[in-house]
């Protein structure tokens, strides 16, 4: 994220940036800018707040789905946020680039709270006031609904939106009809991974 970031000051690069790191649905690059935008980010607050809460929130994630299974559901909904933003700009009318990695973050989010509803939460700087984890994904998720119908542009909120509501069917119905289909493929790679590949020792006489 940090090397696109850097590629954003180079003014010589900047089209080639816009074209397949900003997610826009009048584009003519449509499909892979889906994945790269979640990895760019032209201002540094911007990306220094998803990484805080990435930061955050990611090992919570990991202790329920883990690693593997995580990172293909993190990368899944950057794509799937940005489909859902694609659909909504189409249907409104209302184009325009996109980027950054909130809508994967919030698939990441949903799935937490949606796991852990009961679990308290906190405002940075706001730590006496608490709140749950279920009644935070409400509020998250009835913001980005006000945002997507009512057009705010500060943020993509159609984007958002759909990384909540992926999080949640993915912890919800999604692992049950995907990942655990995959556990024999998974087992194997685990078994790769930790044992390296088996050699055999010839002997001579």
């Amino acid at each position: 994220m940090f090397f696109v970031f850097c590629l954003w000051r180079v003014p010589s690069l900047q089209q080639t940036v816009i074209r397949y790191f900003t997610s826009n649905s009048a584009s003519k690059v449509l499909c892979s800018p889906m994945l790269l935008s979640i990895f760019s980010h032209f201002s540094l607050f911007h990306m220094a707040a998803n990484m805080y809460v990435l930061w955050s929130f990611f090992s919570s994630i990991v202790n329920i789905l883990g690693q593997e299974q995580s990172m293909a559901v993190y990368l899944s909904a950057g794509v799937i946020s940005n489909l859902v933003s694609y659909v909504c700009k189409f249907a409104t009318g209302r184009y325009g680039p996109s980027l950054g990695a909130s809508g994967a973050i919030m698939t990441v989010l949903a799935t937490v709270y949606t796991k852990i509803p009961e679990g308290r939460l906190a405002i940075i700087f706001l730590l006496m006031f608490t709140f749950t984890a279920g009644n935070a994904l409400k509020a998250i998720i009835t913001m980005d609904t006000a945002g997507t119908i009512l057009g705010w542009k500060f943020f993509d909120h159609a984007a958002h939106l759909g990384g909540a509501v992926f999080g949640i069917w993915y912890i919800t119905y999604g692992h049950e009809l995907t990942w655990k289909n995959r556990e024999p493929l998974v087992r194997i790679w685990h078994e790769m991974r930790t044992n390296g590949p088996k050699r055999e020792i010839a002997g001579g006489i």
